[in-house]
């Protein structure tokens, strides 16, 4: 007799439906798991069998196979355990097997019996919706799952509790779902004082999804505004919540089995290395730039990181996804976010001021900076600086407005942005006019006469690169949303074309040159 249950593997955020086959034959006693399970699933059974000690049964002493179909699927991760515990169970009479077919299963089991949580419940149990199977998972994650829609969704806290339900002796309630705390508003714009026209930048760079890249010496506030970014950017709808929460269900990073509807708002260290940031690692696992899909990633001491982990960060800022080969498998995450990054002007961080700089100013400025390649600086379409505060600044009261006004207009923008790309058809969704490209952004940002003649005298004198150039439009685009315009005109333009300056410590190294 082979006994048969549903799972599922994952390839980004895909889900791959897998079939566990259980046979209990003849044969010396043994357990062998096959299906090319990595060490982890290889692992369960060991698991498995202390599972079904615990709740008081105990494995015949025959030959068990189990089969986990493909068999030329890589299978990783632990939420294989509560799979091949059912098949186990359905093997030796002791579940229906009729019932459980009727379900896709996956979680961890404890050494007592305990179904653990596990990654990827999310897009597994909106796998299960789409074959009309219910699932079964931990209890911890049964609020995840209940989001995939109509589907029966149980979630026993126990492998006993599991058994209980089947038999009739024990009802599992359905699992509601919920929804994260919104932690993200927190802090408020209005605790820095000073810093105007990077309030402004930062208020632009929301209205429109922009890129910034804010230079400042140390302390005058760069991580502060950063860290303040997501109070202003508008909750995520939700389908974006959905999308957003995949991908950290399978990154085994959503709390509790709620759902987030704040923008993810990342900040790794400068430490970070490749994989961490795009993705990778023995299981491809989602990096830095997906789990802030649709939301921020913060590089501060933006010279410090690894100069091949940023140059990695290029092919994901333009596709929107981030990529990674193996030689068995391509895995591909989504990756449209927000890069927003500060630095400190050169090494000693005092360029500009000459009672504090070092002895090499303005060499240092250029050895330091140019760790940031030139394509990566082309791609901030927002370069601000941000001076030191005055100490006649710090003593003035907090400023009357804050997160809640800036936000409002913000949301206000992206209302117009939502409306202008809600027919749009694009190979990506178009969500805000960072997104916007080619023919559309053409289209929607195109300047008014006296706007393109001083966006065409500029790039010329600029030197800017056509993508330089586009990013102008898309920025004078959003300053023309947040002023309620229609059009986008010339001061729109020159407001924009101010934030392509050059970087201050390059061109101190040009002047003397």
């Amino acid at each position: 007799m082979v006994a048969r249950v549903n799972t599922v593997a994952f390839s980004g955020i895909d889900v791959l439906d897998v079939d566990v086959q259980v046979q209990i034959g003849a044969g010396m006693p043994a357990f062998s798991v096959v299906g090319l399970p990595d060490k982890a699933v290889a692992e369960s059974r060991e698991r498995v069998r202390a599972a079904i000690s615990a709740i008081g049964l105990s494995l015949p002493p025959k030959r068990i196979t189990v089969n986990l179909s493909p068999a030329d699927l890589l299978k990783e991760g632990s939420h294989f355990d509560l799979p091949i515990a059912l098949g186990l169970l359905a093997a030796m009479g002791v579940l229906p097997e009729d019932q459980i077919a009727g379900f896709a299963a996956l979680g961890e089991l404890a050494l007592d019996g305990a179904v653990t949580p596990v990654a990827g419940v999310l897009p597994a149990a909106l796998g299960a919706a789409g074959r009309g199977l219910g699932l079964i998972c931990p209890a911890a994650q049964g609020s995840e799952a209940a989001w995939a829609g109509e589907i029966e969704v149980l979630a026993p806290g126990s492998l006993l509790a599991l058994i209980n339900h089947f038999k009739g002796t024990q009802v599992l309630s359905p699992p509601v779902p919920e929804m994260a705390d919104d932690a993200a508003r927190a802090a408020d714009l209005a605790d820095i004082k000073g810093q105007e026209s990077a309030k402004r930048a930062l208020e632009v760079a929301a209205a429109g999804g922009h890129n910034l890249l804010m230079v400042g010496p140390p302390g005058s506030g760069k991580s502060m505004l950063a860290e303040r970014l997501p109070g202003i950017l508008p909750e995520l709808d939700p389908a974006e919540a959905l999308e957003v929460s995949m991908i950290h269900s399978i990154a085994g990073a959503l709390d509790g089995g709620r759902l987030k509807r704040s923008r993810p708002f990342r900040s790794p260290h400068h430490s970070a290395s490749m994989p961490s940031l795009v993705g990778g690692g023995q299981r491809a696992k989602p990096g830095e730039v997906s789990l802030a899909h649709l939301g921020v990633l913060f590089l501060d001491e933006f010279p410090e990181f690894h100069r091949a982990a940023l140059e990695a960060l290029r092919q994901p800022m333009e596709a929107g996804r981030a990529t990674v080969a193996r030689a068995n498998a391509h895995v591909t995450y989504p990756a449209r976010f927000q890069l927003v990054a500060a630095m400190n002007p050169c090494r000693c961080g005092y360029l500009d001021d000459p009672a504090l700089a070092c002895s090499r100013v303005p060499k240092c400025a250029a050895d330091y900076q140019s760790k940031i390649s030139g394509p990566m600086f082309d791609r901030m379409d927002l370069h601000v600086d941000v001076p030191a505060v005055s100490p006649a600044d710090l003593s003035l009261p907090p400023p009357a407005e804050g997160s809640p006004e800036i936000r409002a207009r913000v949301a206000a923008a992206r209302a117009v942005q939502r409306r202008r790309f809600a027919g749009v058809t694009a190979e990506r969704p178009v969500r805000c006019n960072a997104d916007a490209d080619g023919a559309l952004l053409e289209e929607i940002a195109a300047p008014e006469a006296e706007g393109r003649v001083l966006l065409t005298e500029a790039a010329e004198r600029m030197r800017l690169s056509a993508r330089g150039y586009h990013r102008v439009l898309r920025v004078a685009r959003t300053l023309a949303d947040l002023d309620g315009s229609e059009i986008v005109r010339r001061l729109h333009v020159a407001e924009a074309l101010s934030y392509r300056r050059v970087v201050p410590g390059r061109q101190a190294a040009l002047m003397a040159g």
